[in-house]
């Protein structure tokens, strides 16, 4: 398989990535702060379910932006500049007005409505700020990509590619991570949404997905071979940071440390074992850009139906998991079949 053609592992992941985006603002709906953050909350918090969560948490929005950078590349596939942008206008900056505007806003007045509080139509970007983010990055990276892409084929260029087969290539990548975090000194890490923090991590992300496919093959050979490596240092790390024997000072720089390291053991399981076609990854991949920017209305949703129950905490976590799920894939099916919403949720047309 060249990389030309499509690498199913990098949809997969794309998929598991937005699966676990639902998985972890359910958790954010049972903990007691999520109300300060806009979140519907339990009365009853479940505080034991953050920890894992703080184990995605610092990897989970980084590798959305490796894998739309990523996603770039296949893109540029016989596209021209001008092609690219428009593509991507339709793909990312219509889904992402249309959703400040239209589908935000709901989840925003479910919310006002819950906590009884005013209800106040307020366009906002809510969880969609990764899109705006996307959309600028394609405009700042796209004459460097077609750049790349054009001159692939040039002696610089396939050395450049040759000393991706190192491990000690990705240095540089974790190297522009640190820099980053000890620059800006983000408290938390995590906060990413509409942070200068957030763009620039979302930057480095999104250039360090587009370059690791355009490497080629020596890449995901390398990344493969070391790929318990990375998840070991990962684990050390993340127990090591829940163990609360880090200071702020050494988390600055051992925070992206452990993210790189769980992105590359990720990529490198992913392509190891992923690498395959199959009906259900065909169904999830055109589902999980819709499933993404409609998931918050079915989440608050489920959240005033099941958090006033008398039922266990564990159950209604499951309960708000499976309605959020069920309700954006429903939805899914009917606006993939009106011609209008694909436009607007940056679906492709039918032939």
């Amino acid at each position: 398989m060249t990389e030309s053609q499509r690498r199913y592992d990098i949809d997969w992941i794309r998929v598991i990535a937005i699966g676990l985006l639902v998985v972890y603002h359910s958790a954010i709906c049972f903990q007691p702060w999520g109300r300060m953050i806009g979140f519907i909350t339990t009365d009853e918090s479940w505080v034991a379910l953050w920890t894992p969560m703080v184990m995605l948490n610092v990897w989970r929005i980084p590798l959305l932006f490796f894998v739309s950078g990523m996603g770039v590349y296949f893109a540029l596939q016989n596209k021209t500049w001008k092609q690219l942008i428009a593509e991507r206008t339709l793909r990312i900056l219509v889904p992402f007005i249309f959703g400040m505007f239209c589908i935000v806003p709901i989840h925003i007045y479910i919310w006002q409505s819950y906590y009884s509080l005013e209800q106040v139509y307020t366009p906002d970007t809510g969880h969609l700020w990764f899109l705006g983010n996307i959309f600028i990055y394609v405009l700042i990276f796209a004459p460097l990509f077609l750049y790349l892409k054009k001159n692939e084929n040039g002696k610089t260029i396939i050395r450049l590619k040759k000393t991706m087969s190192s491990s000690l290539s990705l240095l540089p990548f974790v190297g522009a991570f640190v820099v980053e975090a000890l620059i800006i000194r983000p408290i938390p890490y995590e906060l990413y949404a509409m942070t200068k923090h957030g763009f620039f991590l979302g930057l480095l992300a999104f250039f360090a997905g587009f370059f690791i496919v355009f490497s080629g093959e020596e890449f995901w050979k390398m990344v493969t071979k070391w790929r318990w490596l990375f998840f070991s240092v990962a684990v050390v790390l993340f127990l090591w940071r829940v163990g609360g024997q880090w200071n702020i000072q050494s988390a600055t720089y051992l925070i992206p440390i452990e993210s790189c390291c769980w992105i590359f053991s990720i990529l490198s399981f992913g392509h190891l074992y992923l690498n395959y076609p199959s009906k259900t990854l065909s169904y999830l991949s055109g589902a999980a850009y819709p499933v993404y920017i409609l998931h918050m209305i079915f989440l608050f949703l489920g959240g005033t139906l099941f958090f006033s129950l008398s039922i266990s905490i564990e159950v209604r976590y499951i309960l708000c998991i499976t309605f959020t799920l069920f309700g954006s894939l429903i939805t899914y099916e009917i606006i993939k079949r009106i011609k209008i919403f694909r436009f607007l949720f940056g679906m492709k047309y039918k032939t």
